[in-house]
């Protein structure tokens, strides 16, 4: 068998692979999927969706903290999704953050390109206008990429009367 290979082989003909080009022609790659996310503006977030009920006992300490690692939003840099985990603690002071609100007000973000730092300090702007509470603190933990991991805390407190 290789007797016949290396005969046509000094021959010239040599079996090509029929999808292959024509030799001295370029193959011609095929073209790449567009993977690009639609990227919004960040004024496509949605602070009206945030709604509040009456704090039953304002004066009392309890903090109350809510969580969910179900945040998304896009990198405008690269439009590549950042995903993290939003952590809130606050102090109410006469209303309190609904829970089905905020989860569609995180949803609002899931199209928007926005910075991680801005991200941080837009969300904790936006819920301090909803419930006015005493003080807030967020945490948003992203989730690594590039083998970086960055967590960006932001706080706010009532002035002093």
């Amino acid at each position: 068998m290789l007797g016949r290979q290396r005969a046509a082989q000094q021959r010239g003909s040599r079996r090509r692979n029929p999808a292959a080009p024509a030799e001295g022609a370029e193959a011609a790659a095929p073209p790449a999927p567009d993977l690009r996310l639609e990227i919004q503006d960040p004024e496509a977030v949605r602070p009206g969706l945030l709604e509040t009920f009456p704090y039953e006992y304002p004066g009392s300490p309890a903090t109350v903290e809510i969580s969910t690692d179900e945040f998304t939003a896009v990198c405008p840099w690269s439009g590549l999704p950042d995903f993290g985990t939003v952590t809130i603690r606050y102090l109410p002071r006469e209303r309190v953050l609904e829970l089905r609100s905020f989860k569609y007000y995180l949803l609002s973000y899931r199209s928007v390109g926005i910075y991680q730092e801005h991200a941080a300090n837009r969300i904790l702007q936006d819920l301090v206008r909803a419930c006015a509470p005493e003080w807030m603190e967020l945490d948003l933990d992203y989730r690594v990429r590039g083998g970086i991991r960055t967590v960006v805390r932001v706080r706010w407190a009532r002035p002093a009367a």
